[in-house]
């Protein structure tokens, strides 16, 4: 139900590093009413404009630091992403987006964090692959948003 709901729709801009445009990011917030501990936070399914970008090409920024990669965050254990806090998501993709509007198709991976399952240990150590469906916690479906490229990007 939340999950149409998780990009904020006027976020979609370029970044650059060192003059060049080193890819995209955009807004989003956590699907779990808990919030969860960053280790916890396994990525993002990313499909934009029929690209797909695995979670190797991904990286995340929460509570006023710069973006980590998702095998960063797994040590974090104690550093918590509450449920009304915004993150970033950032994408590599030399050259970013062409101006317009762009249809990305997003899963979050938020593993379990309270009870057991048999699998949770095989998944600390082998996180599933987010789009996979293992893992995916509140996000069951892969949601569909249809976002313009915001002006002035390039952060």
């Amino acid at each position: 139900m939340f999950d149409q709901f998780l990009i904020r729709q006027d976020s979609l801009e370029n970044t650059t590093e060192n003059g060049a445009v080193t890819g995209f990011r955009f807004a989003v917030r956590i699907a779990d009413y808990r919030g969860c501990f960053l280790s916890l936070h396994n990525g993002y399914y990313i499909d934009c404009d029929g690209v797909v970008y695995p979670r190797e090409k991904q990286r995340f920024a929460i509570n006023g630091k710069p973006p980590r990669r998702f095998e960063e965050l797994k040590e974090c254990v104690w550093e918590h992403w509450d449920y009304d806090d915004e993150g970033l998501v950032y994408v590599d993709c030399p050259g970013g987006l062409a101006p317009g509007k762009h249809v990305i198709g997003l899963q979050q991976s938020i593993l379990a964090q309270y009870g057991y399952m048999p699998w949770d240990e095989e998944w600390v150590k082998n996180p599933p692959v987010p789009g996979s469906g293992a893992g995916a916690g509140k996000t069951e479906t892969v949601s569909s948003y249809t976002l313009e490229l915001q002006e002035g990007g390039g952060r």
